[in-house]
């Protein structure tokens, strides 16, 4: 998939689809976006190498005191934390396999905690600019329509947040209750492989929260973070410096779908989905946009749907509706986000194998859900 899009992007530039304008602009607009995925990545994974995330998930499990009830809500919790600060990818990749572990460590059914990471990796992904690439994009729009900044994006996105995790969460308690009940042996603690290593990298993802809601462009605070814990992997882990560390193959996806999505745009993308996604404001215009906004995400991809989709934006509140809809939506095909399909790979390399009807059954409960709770959500911050 990233070779294709990659390739078509290409083929946008070299026969004049796209014009030089077009391309100066995705230019402008792909580079803040990849800088930041190229960071977070390197984060995340020299993070996870020094036993951050190993170790949190032991300590929730010893704190679920062998409940496997409240070991799972402590899993929500950590998969939103993961999500809010280092993004829905990061609780995809790296998340996912440690907890999918630990179930098969204490002998536990899989399949909630499974589906708990992917859900939360995609609805909790609404709150910060930094916890969603469509968040990224969305801030920069918000400057051209008045109300730019961190704070402002915030000021807007809390409640849809709340509402949209807070139903998954509540969606998943009510389809998985069954298999989460029972008790589990507490894991033994383990100390991490490199104490200086797992020190620094427990503080630096903790820098990282007030850091991102700062005020200061994402990228920013990313790289350094990112140039700390490489500064440290030299002198203590050089095996973890590999090339394999930077995420090529997805920063060439997100530019291809930059490219491809802007040709569209410029042959009049826009005018075939205005119809569908109406106008105005209030409740019932932002349902509507919301609504097509997921359907074209579980189409396409959450992040050509944004794009696709973001010039009927017309103001703040549309805006963000846009956002509940390529965010709280693509929970029922495996491709409409790229978090869904690195988590399936994460979930098959462990030998855990989700059905794609039984993914699509349970996404088309919770899919409407959240949006609706989202748009619902955001006429209080409107």
């Amino acid at each position: 998939m990233w070779w294709l899009a990659g390739l078509t992007g290409a083929l946008c530039v070299l026969t004049g689809a796209l014009s030089g304008h077009g391309l100066a602009q995705v230019a402008e607009r792909a580079g803040p976006v990849l800088g930041f995925l190229l960071a977070v990545t390197v984060v995340a994974e020299l993070a996870d190498r020094a036993g951050v995330f190993d170790a949190a998930a032991r300590r929730a499990a010893r704190a679920g005191r062998g409940r496997t009830w409240l070991l799972w809500l402590l899993v929500v919790a950590l998969g939103t934390a993961a999500t809010v600060v280092l993004s829905l990818d990061t609780t995809a990749v790296l998340l996912t396999p440690v907890v999918l572990s630990l179930a098969a460590q204490l002998r536990l059914d899989p399949l909630p905690f499974a589906f708990t990471t992917v859900w939360l990796a995609n609805t909790a992904s609404m709150l910060l600019p930094v916890s969603n690439l469509t968040n990224l994009l969305a801030l920069s729009t918000l400057d051209d329509l008045g109300a730019g900044g961190v704070r402002a994006f915030v000021g807007l996105t809390w409640a849809p947040f709340l509402a949209g995790a807070g139903t998954a969460v509540a969606v998943l308690a009510l389809t998985q209750h069954r298999r989460l009940r029972g008790r589990y042996p507490a894991p033994p603690p383990a100390a991490p492989v490199d104490p200086v290593s797992f020190r620094t990298a427990l503080v630096v993802c903790c820098l990282l929260a007030p850091a991102f809601v700062s005020g200061v462009e994402p990228v920013v605070p990313a790289t350094v973070a990112a140039l700390v814990l490489v500064a440290v992997a030299a002198r203590r882990d050089r095996a973890a410096l590999r090339p394999a560390l930077l995420p090529w193959r997805t920063v060439v996806l997100v530019a291809g779908l930059f490219l491809v999505v802007q040709t569209a745009r410029e042959h009049g993308l826009a005018d075939v989905l205005a119809p569908v996604a109406g106008g105005g404001e209030g409740f019932a215009a932002h349902l509507r946009l919301a609504a097509t906004s997921a359907v074209t995400a579980n189409l396409v991809d959450n992040l050509p749907a944004y794009l696709a989709v973001e010039p009927l934006a017309s103001s703040p509140a549309r805006l963000v509706a846009v956002l509940v809809g390529v965010n709280l939506g693509p929970l029922v095909t495996p491709w409409a986000s790229l978090a869904t399909l690195l988590w399936l790979d994460r979930c098959r390399s462990r030998g855990v194998a989700v059905g794609r009807a039984r993914f699509a059954l349970l996404g088309l409960l919770g899919a409407p859900a959240c949006v609706l709770a989202g748009v619902a959500a955001l006429q209080l911050t409107a």
